[in-house]
């Protein structure tokens, strides 16, 4: 199975789950898995092992990969975290870049562009966590990087669901923009409050996206 292939199969178990369409609690068996998206049980094993590593689903003894159910509202808790390692992040990278940076990030948003010019919005969210790895490297902290890739790790099928809000991914693109003008400016404060706010927004969507789910769910129920 190639990567693409593999991410694409991890990222639909990673959609069913924020979604709703796999319940808390709820035990993810790999051979249903298998047959349901049509492969092998290696590759649904690897994709749980990877969703229990973001803390969607939890490996227990003789049960496998039973579902996690972190919260809303301690999924905006990671939100808010993330902004601020962002905010920081962009702030180093503007007194820190190099040459090499430089034509990284302008690199990475080129390819934001082009996605958001197909309305691509699986493209997208790739291309945009190639561009904000590299603002974390252009950081020059490696503990930051690491902590900022862990946590939007964490926070990858959240993200990807906000970028299918409507017009988000357009709106995305020009924050974009100002981000990577402030950071080649070496604009410090700038670089960290554009990028804190770029973040906070897409909590505060997902909050909406919650508060539309309950409701949906609870309708489903009172239909049951």
């Amino acid at each position: 199975m190639s990567e693409n292939t593999f991410q694409k199969l991890r990222d639909e178990i990673e959609n069913g789950i924020v979604t709703g369409e796999f319940e808390p609690g709820q035990r993810l068996d790999e051979t249903q898995l298998a047959t349901r998206y049509g492969v092998s049980r290696t590759p649904i094993r690897e994709a749980l092992m990877q969703l229990s590593a973001i803390g969607l689903v939890e490996i227990r003894p003789r049960r496998g990969a039973v579902i996690v159910d972190p919260g809303p509202h301690y999924v905006l808790e990671m939100f808010d975290v993330m902004a601020e390692l962002e905010g920081m992040a962009g702030a180093l990278a503007a007194r820190r870049h190099t040459a090499e940076d430089r034509t990284a990030l302008e690199t990475a948003h080129a390819a934001c562009e082009a996605a958001a010019a197909r309305d691509d919005t699986d493209a997208y969210y790739y291309e945009n966590e190639q561009f904000h790895h590299a603002i974390y490297a252009a950081s020059q902290s490696a503990f930051l990087k690491e902590q900022c890739i862990a946590l939007h790790r964490r926070l990858r099928p959240y993200r990807r669901l906000q970028l299918r809000v409507r017009n988000r991914m357009k709106v995305s693109l020009q924050e974009h923009a100002g981000i990577v003008a402030a950071i080649l400016d070496g604009n410090e404060d700038s670089a960290r409050r554009q990028l804190r706010d770029h973040i906070a927004v897409q909590g505060d969507r997902f909050s909406d996206l919650v508060a539309n789910m309950e409701r949906l769910r609870s309708r489903t129920a009172g239909q049951g």
